[in-house]
């Protein structure tokens, strides 16, 4: 995403009518954006903004929406190693002082809800969020790019489509073993969605 002024994009239907007047209107980092579009995988937009995947994040993080940002899209034809190897390539991002923010659910299941269950989990989610958990604490990215050797029904039912998995093969591939891990959230809503938060290193 390099426009210098993003717009905010509500893509998301059936929710409250005060999500859709939300206004996110951070700049952009069209400069950022195409130094990395010089790799000839990654391709410059300005016609798309920070959708809800970014803003519902960044309002929380950043409230006054003073710095600027940008948005990778994810392409579902890569393969989990592919990705992984793409979050490599951004890995220079974070010499140059850029935090790169993965946003997605380590769990996430919305057609098995369970509404009565706020703050429960499945038995599968927590077998999943735990092996996701283990991989990340031994810097294990190559693990993490192979969810399907941990069952292919597990991972079906952990995550039916893979959008909200992909982001943290990203986070993982520009991160090294020297990065200090830490959970500034852990827990999960409804049943079927992990809320765990990640953290590489630490935020200065």
């Amino acid at each position: 995403m390099a426009s210098a002024h993003p717009r905010t994009i509500h893509d998301f239907y059936g929710f409250p009518r005060p999500l859709y007047e939300v206004q996110y209107p951070a700049p952009g980092a069209p400069e950022q954006a195409q130094k990395l579009a010089e790799n000839p995988e990654i391709t410059p937009d300005e016609q798309w903004g920070l959708d809800h995947g970014a803003w519902s994040v960044l309002r929380h993080l950043y409230p006054k929406a003073d710095i600027p940002a940008f948005q990778l899209s994810l392409d579902e034809r890569r393969s989990f190693k592919e990705h992984l190897e793409l979050g490599r390539e951004i890995r220079s991002l974070r010499d140059q002082g850029v935090l790169i923010l993965g946003s997605g659910n380590i769990v996430h299941n919305l057609r098995r809800i369970a509404w009565d269950e706020p703050h429960g989990a499945y038995d599968w989610a927590l077998e999943f969020d735990a092996k996701v958990k283990a991989a990340v604490e031994a810097h294990d990215a190559n693990t993490l790019a192979e969810p399907q050797k941990w069952g292919d029904a597990l991972l079906a039912t952990a995550h039916p489509t893979v959008e909200h998995y992909l982001p943290l093969l990203y986070c993982m591939g520009s991160t090294d073993d020297r990065d200090e891990i830490s959970y500034p959230y852990e827990g999960f809503d409804f049943g079927s969605i992990s809320m765990r938060a990640v953290l590489f290193g630490k935020i200065t």
